[in-house]
């Protein structure tokens, strides 16, 4: 959706360009971009290298592994219904604690073993929905739709896919998180705005700070009320 967005807004500009005589000036414009979109991935290579490399020296330092244990009650309090100690803890620690730096590249990853982690819960819980995870695709002991959604081809009675499942609580709690995305130090931020030559580069850190706690304030109420409508 995005490709087509943005291929639309430069077939925008260019027509409009060429119906009003003005063909030279797109043509510098599109040069004069190129140029600053690779000096700002020159840019944000060295910010991201720096970040990510205080990451790795605080997780090798063990850092990571006490603000993961500063974190849990506010985990169980996100997660309930996960065991104490569950290897899935970690991961969303690490992603909560990246996006609270503005770190959305070391989050990235975390987040999707964090994913990875909740799938392999659900299958510890018997949900036969993610029982093909484990099986290939083999009958999981309950109906599935006649109709897979992102084919529009019959599945076999009994056959679960992956295109079939729901989401947990929790894979939704999670997720929404990500999305409103708490931060104190807006990394991508504060780099786009020194490149652009901002006067004060964080002067976004306190308006920042007060829209992302208010984002995800609302985002835990709306999963805790959806969470308990769920379970009823």
């Amino acid at each position: 959706m995005l490709n087509l967005i943005w291929g639309g807004m430069i077939l925008v500009g260019i027509i409009y360009g060429a119906l009003n005589g003005k063909m030279q000036e797109v043509n510098t414009a599109a040069i004069e971009s190129a140029r600053e979109a690779v000096t700002l991935c020159i840019t944000m290579l060295g910010v991201m290298g720096l970040w990510l490399g205080m990451m790795e020296v605080a997780r090798a330092s063990g850092i990571m592994d006490r603000l993961t244990r500063l974190l849990r009650p506010f985990l169980h309090f996100l997660f309930p219904n996960i065991p104490k100690g569950h290897r899935c803890l970690e991961p969303i620690s690490v992603n909560l604690i990246s996006n609270l730096l503005g770190l959305g590249w070391a989050a990235t990853p975390a987040g999707l073993s964090a994913m990875e982690e909740l799938a392999k819960l659900e299958q510890e819980r018997g949900n036969e929905e993610f029982a093909e995870a484990e099986n290939g695709g083999k009958k999981a002991g309950r109906d599935a739709p006649a109709m897979n959604p992102g084919t529009n081809q019959k599945v076999p009675k009994g056959m679960v896919t992956r295109k079939n499942r729901s989401a947990s609580n929790e894979m939704c709690t999670f997720l929404v998180l990500n999305i409103s995305s708490l931060q104190l130090i807006p990394v991508n931020v504060i780099a786009y705005r020194a490149q652009y030559g901002s006067v004060s580069p964080t002067a976004i850190l306190a308006p920042g700070l007060v829209a992302t706690m208010c984002s995800t304030l609302i985002a835990v109420i709306c999963c805790k009320i959806m969470a308990r409508k769920r379970r009823f």
